[in-house]
């Protein structure tokens, strides 16, 4: 049985989907952007600043479900700019550690919810 999983801390959903779901013992986080989950407002003056709010969102989802970035097996990055790998990565690799992170694709695509440079969602188990 599936179970819904909401924060507050994290952006609401804006649209038929949910922050999580938790099904047994796997968490399946849709993709974050970096949206201020207080102001609703879009954070994109700068790549390390965005990229950091992605992170920030992404962890109070997984905390929700009792969860961290430890419990991650796959993430999907979504850049808007294959240019923008080198950056994202690096402060990528502040919250996993490169002997034990999870599996991921990082891809550029043409667009991305409301123009933003990157998105990341992830899969966590417990």
């Amino acid at each position: 049985m599936k179970k819904v999983i909401f924060t507050p801390n994290a952006p609401a959903p804006v649209g038929p989907y949910s922050q999580a779901i938790m099904h047994g013992d796997t968490l399946y986080c849709s993709g974050q952007i970096a949206l201020n989950p207080k102001t609703g407002e879009l954070v994109t003056s700068d790549l390390d600043t965005e990229t950091r709010l992605v992170f920030s969102n992404l962890q109070a989802v997984l905390e929700a479900a009792d969860m961290t970035f430890d419990n991650v097996v796959k993430c999907s990055v979504f850049l808007s700019s294959m240019e923008s790998f080198g950056e994202v990565n690096k402060i990528y690799a502040e919250y996993f550690d490169e002997a034990t992170a999870p599996a991921r694709e990082t891809v550029e695509v043409a667009n991305l919810p409301k123009y933003v440079n990157v998105e990341i969602s992830a899969i966590a188990i417990k």
